[in-house]
């Protein structure tokens, strides 16, 4: 469960301040939740709210019962964040290495390490990548390694910035099957409205604020209306 309760997030814009999250409050009760909105509307801050990468200016946020604010390590030990560029948080030169670093907490021995790893790879079918440079990946597998190196940390909630943005439709398709496979709970920003449709819980954020909320098919139609006119 995440709760927003009249949340203000703001930022100094020039000789003015700009309010990326203005007085916003939603419950995100569903397992699969997907955020949709115009760019700029707040998606992405709402996200890294809940991860405590931006801290409120006013209101309270809690992720099962915890506040990312003040309890940002414990939060985190249950939320995975994946990125829209997976070369922001890809930091090890391979694949395999990659994985092996967001297991180090959970893992001390480097050969315990390097077995799970391997083995977390495998079960996404990329265990022939294991070696190759990350910069020699496609998009779609280095999507896919970083959300498994997120993965290998077992958290309880999944929260994904724009994850099929960047790629081609084919590795969009592929990486969209793998989410829907999860068994955490899922959050994600998407512009992709027919991978929206199929996620329980949908919220439309207009300039910082929820406008709508509910079932897909109505929050989607919501969201036509309001770009169409």
């Amino acid at each position: 469960m995440i709760v927003f309760d009249r949340v203000t997030v703001e930022v100094a814009a020039a000789e003015r301040t700009k309010r990326l999250l203005d007085d916003l409050s939603c419950r995100l009760d569903s397992r699969r939740v997907a955020l949709i909105g115009d760019n700029g509307s707040g998606k992405s801050t709402l996200l890294r709210a809940i991860d405590g990468l931006i801290r409120p200016d006013r209101g309270r946020i809690e992720v099962n019962g915890l506040d990312p604010a003040t309890q940002t390590s414990q939060v985190r030990r249950q939320v995975g964040f994946v990125f829209t560029d997976p070369m922001s948080q890809l930091l090890m030169p391979t694949a395999v290495e990659d994985v092996e670093l967001s297991l180090t907490r959970l893992a001390p021995q480097r050969a315990e390490r390097s077995r799970r790893a391997r083995q977390a790879l495998a079960e996404w079918g990329l265990e022939k990548v294991a070696e190759r440079s990350v910069y020699d990946l496609s998009g779609g597998e280095r999507q896919l390694v970083a959300l498994i190196s997120v993965l290998a940390t077992d958290p309880a909630i999944v929260l994904a910035d724009e994850p099929t943005t960047l790629l081609d439709r084919r590795h969009r398709r592929r990486l969209e099957e793998v989410f829907d496979r999860l068994s955490q709970d899922l959050v994600v920003a998407t512009h992709d409205l027919d991978w929206a449709a199929r996620f329980e819980q949908v919220v439309l954020i207009d300039q910082g604020r929820v406008v709508a909320e509910g079932g897909p098919q109505e929050t989607i139609a919501h969201y036509r209306r309001l770009t169409d006119g």
